[in-house]
């Protein structure tokens, strides 16, 4: 909505950026505290975190530039630069970098993938902020009383009125962490939580696809998002539903 929150000379702040930031910072303070309570590594959680912001970014940039590969051919530059990302691919990046660090550093990936889902879901939610605050990731048109019109200069049409996918999705996120953190402490199986947090983002992320009017990519009659919502939601079923998870994922070498 207003993007530019405060110029310093030549420097501009950007509540896209603002809002991320933000949202990681009180992600990991939620993740060191939990982390405290249940006896983890407060450097694997530091370390985590690092990987989640720089794999997360760049494998959200990748799945963006794959599914707009024709517009990153003809202007590499502004898209590499741009504010564009497909959150599911810095979501997937991120999991597997951190299994991988989980298995060459000993730990179990499920306790930290439990630890983790309820802060990726506040930083998630402050991002979503961002993106109201940008103008991108913008709602279909509507003549309802919640429709926002957005200002010249936003990502988003100005001048019409817009359905705020941008708030639906953080009010979800935020919702999403305080339940995942309400359920962890009644379930403590290694896997639950996470498995929770990728049916649960799944079924409303597919959800808000509907109403968004933004270009994602297609994949028949799904958006690439809810496309891949189908294979995320699967296996936090498969996840939460196994008796004895594997054992990569979960047995400490």
């Amino acid at each position: 909505m207003y993007n530019d929150i405060l110029t310093i000379g030549s420097v501009t702040i950007h509540g896209y950026g603002l809002m991320i930031g933000i949202g990681i910072i009180c992600a990991l303070f939620i993740a060191l505290f939990r982390a405290k309570k249940r006896g983890l590594s407060q450097d694997a959680v530091l370390t985590l975190c690092i990987f989640a912001v720089l794999f997360g970014f760049g494998g959200g940039k990748l799945l963006y530039i794959f599914l707009d590969f024709q517009n990153f051919i003809r202007n590499p530059l502004e898209v590499l630069s741009g504010s564009g990302f497909v959150v599911y691919g810095g979501i997937i990046v991120a999991i597997i970098a951190a299994v991988l660090y989980c298995r060459k550093k000993g730990y179990s990936f499920l306790a930290y993938f439990d630890l983790y889902m309820p802060s990726v879901a506040v930083a998630q939610g402050f991002g979503r902020i961002g993106c109201f605050l940008a103008g991108c990731c913008y709602g279909a048109e509507t003549t309802s009383p919640i429709g926002v019109v957005f200002p010249p200069g936003s990502i988003a049409p100005s001048g019409v009125s817009l359905i705020p996918t941008q708030l639906f999705s953080a009010a979800g996120d935020f919702l999403l962490a305080l339940l995942l953190i309400l359920y962890a402490r009644k379930d403590r199986r290694e896997g639950r939580v996470g498995a929770l947090y990728l049916i649960l983002y799944a079924v409303g992320r597919s959800v808000i696809e509907i109403f968004r009017a933004d270009y994602r990519g297609a994949i028949g009659i799904f958006s690439t998002s809810q496309f891949i919502s189908i294979f995320v939601a699967v296996i936090g079923i498969v996840l939460f539903a196994v008796k004895k998870p594997p054992a990569f994922l979960s047995k400490k070498i």
